[in-house]
C-alpha cells in the first residue's frame, strides 16, 4: 500500500485517471472495479450509488453508474469495457461502504472485458500511477 498525502493507493491494481476509479485483475479473468480513495474524498459522503445493471454495456471512460453526494453528483467512469458480471449489492444499503472501505467492500462493479489487453496500456500502474497521484493531490491543493 502507497500513502500519497493521507490517500491510499494499493499495488497491484490499475488506475484510469481521468475518472479516479481503479480496477482488479480477478483470477478468474474479470475485472472488479472502484473509485480511489482520493476520488471518494473528492466527492465527499456518498449518499447514494445507481449501478448500471447486471448484464448491461459499459465502456472504457464512461459511466459504470452515478454517485450522490452532499457535495456532487456525477458518473463513475468505467476503467474496462465489458459486461456488467456483478454489482455490489450492499451498496444499495449502504453507499457509504465506497467511503469507509474503496478498495474493499466498497467495490461498485465486476466487469466481464472485453478489450482487456488494449485497454490496461491506457491505465496506470506502479511508479507512473503514483507519479499520476501525486500530481493529481498537489493539484487539488492549489485550488
Amino acid at each position: 500500500m502507497v500513502k500519497v498525502d493521507k490517500y491510499e493507493y494499493p499495488e497491484g491494481l490499475y488506475y484510469w485517471a481521468k475518472g479516479r476509479s481503479w480496477a482488479k485483475l480477478e483470477p478468474d479473468g474479470r475485472v472488479r472495479i472502484g473509485l480511489t480513495d482520493y476520488g471518494q474524498s473528492l466527492a465527499g459522503r456518498i449518499l447514494f450509488y445507481r449501478s448500471k445493471p447486471k448484464g448491461s454495456t459499459v465502456e472504457q471512460g464512461k459511466p459504470v453508474g452515478s454517485l450522490e453526494s452532499a457535495k456532487w453528483t456525477g458518473p463513475l467512469e468505467s476503467p474496462v469495457s465489458g459486461t456488467i458480471d456483478e454489482v455490489n449489492e450492499e451498496l444499495r444499503r449502504k453507499p457509504s461502504l465506497i467511503n469507509e472501505d474503496p478498495y474493499g467492500r466498497g467495490w461498485v462493479a465486476i466487469v466481464k472485458p472485453t478489450r482487456l489487453e488494449e485497454e490496461l496500456k491506457k491505465l496506470l500502474t506502479g511508479d507512473a500511477a503514483i507519479s499520476w497521484a501525486k500530481e493529481d493531490v498537489a493539484k487539488a491543493g492549489k485550488k
